[in-house]
């Protein structure tokens, strides 16, 4: 059943019912007190029963009036905190981001920018997924994440790409390993290593495999992990070594683990910020994004990396 009524009826309806007064409720509403009388009986008509009792000394609910004052009370204060709820999202003061990246960008590029961003938004909650590449890219496309931050994407249809920090690929060693004071080496001269590596479904493994098509003399893997953190895991224990992405090999981790730039040929992966195209980003969102854009292409060109510098 369609009622005809509007907001301005239900809340003349509760200012006649504080004030017990059509008068004073007027007064309060500014309002004749002619049109505040439509609105209560254009209510009253819309639900087919009598609210209020008038007669010349006094002003009170029927017992319809009551029950329905409670219920309406109860509206509006919804209704209220539903206008309020929005304003504070568009003026960032409560929410969720949720980001998926890559879980090295977790220890090298979130970190900084979150400190600032949960000082400046106390109540907004950050959800991180911290994810392989592939998982990332189908997070951000289904829509269960804002934005990402992963090295694949760009040739997606559906996917901004937005570069960011260009990393090349490093021989993992021991410390004490015989390559470990090298300040470079080519893959030839790594030939003979043990090699440890990821899965031939990881992204960071059909990089390699693609740049090193054309090499004469290609690393013979010995022992294979899903992850780079179980790779380096392995590479620590002593078991061999491994080519990951540079950023992978923690600055906090020197004394575990040296990472040794690989050439000829040089491999590198480009992280951008990934956003599913034509997805309109809520505030605080756009806010992060946006805060991470700004520090990692001033990091990128600190460091003279192509993608900041390009």
């Amino acid at each position: 059943m369609r009622i005809n009524y509007d907001l301005h009826d239900l809340q003349a309806f509760v200012a006649v019912a504080d004030r017990a007064s059509f008068r004073q409720a007027a007064a309060d509403l500014f309002l004749s007190q002619s049109a505040l009388s439509r609105r209560i009986e254009k209510l009253e008509e819309g639900l087919g029963v009598k609210l209020i009792e008038r007669t010349t000394r006094r002003v009170q609910l029927t017992n319809v009036g009551q029950v329905f004052l409670v219920n309406v009370r109860t509206a509006l204060a919804g209704l209220e905190d539903a206008v309020l709820g929005v304003a504070d999202l568009a003026a960032h003061r409560t929410g969720t981001v949720t980001l998926a990246c890559v879980p090295s960008a977790v220890w090298h590029f979130l970190p900084e920018v979150l400190t600032r961003f949960s000082a400046r938004f106390p109540r907004i909650r950050v959800r991180i997924h911290d994810e392989s590449a592939q998982d990332v890219l189908n997070l951000v496309l289904a829509g269960e994440a804002d934005f990402g931050i992963n090295f694949t994407g760009a040739e997606n249809p559906e996917i901004v790409f937005d570069p960011i920090y260009v990393e090349n690929y490093v021989l993992a060693v021991r410390p004490d390993h015989p390559l470990a004071k090298r300040k470079e080496l080519s893959w030839r001269e790594t030939a003979d290593e043990r090699y440890i590596s990821v899965a031939k479904s990881s992204g960071n493994r059909s990089l390699i495999d693609a740049a090193l098509a054309g090499v004469e003399k290609h690393p013979l893997i010995l022992c294979e992990a899903n992850h780079v953190s179980g790779v380096l895991a392995l590479v620590e224990a002593g078991m061999g070594v491994a080519a990951v992405p540079g950023l992978s090999v923690l600055p906090g981790r020197q004394d575990a683990i040296i990472g040794v730039p690989l050439v000829n040929p040089e491999i590198k992966r480009t992280l951008g910020l990934i956003s599913k195209r034509k997805h309109i980003m809520a505030p605080a969102a756009r806010t992060l994004f946006e805060m991470l854009t700004e520090a990692l292409l001033k990091r990128s060109l600190a460091t003279g990396d192509e993608a900041g510098a390009g």
